[in-house]
C-alpha cells in the first residue's frame, strides 16, 4: 500500500496538471475495483472545472465547485498524466480527461483502488 509520503508526492505531482482544468470526460473501462466506480461518475464531473488537490490520510480529494471526487490508490494503485491520446495498457481503470488535452489515468494492477464521489459529484 502506498504510504503517506507517497501519497502526498502523488498529489503535489499532480496537483499543477490538475487545478484549472475543466473536465470534459470520463473513461472508465474497468468500474469493479475496491468499490464499484459510479457509473454516472461522467455525468457530475463532465464540465466542472478542478479547484483544488487535496489529502487526507491516504485519499486524494479532486475538489470541484459542485463537490469531490474521493479517490484511494489501494495496494498498487498510481495516478500519472497522460496525453488523452495515450492508449490504456492492461491495468489502466479510468481516465478523467481534461480540457488541456491531458488525462487524470488511474493504473492499478489488483484493483484494490477506487475512485469514488462524494459530496455532491
Amino acid at each position: 500500500m502506498p504510504e503517506l509520503p507517497e501519497v502526498e508526492t502523488t498529489r503535489a505531482g499532480i496537483e499543477p496538471h490538475l487545478v484549472g482544468q475543466c473536465v470534459i470526460g470520463v473513461n472508465i473501462r474497468q468500474p469493479l475495483l475496491r468499490w464499484p466506480v459510479p457509473t454516472d461518475l461522467g455525468r457530475y464531473l463532465v464540465g466542472q472545472t478542478i479547484e483544488t488537490v487535496e489529502r487526507r490520510a491516504k485519499y486524494l480529494l479532486l475538489n470541484t465547485l459542485a463537490g469531490t471526487v474521493l479517490m484511494h490508490l489501494g495496494m498498487s494503485g498510481s495516478l500519472r498524466v497522460v496525453d488523452d491520446v495515450t492508449p490504456p495498457q492492461l491495468h489502466d481503470h479510468v481516465d478523467i480527461v481534461l480540457d488541456s488535452r491531458k488525462a487524470l489515468r488511474l493504473r492499478d494492477p489488483r484493483r484494490f483502488g477506487a475512485p469514488l464521489s462524494a459530496r455532491g459529484v
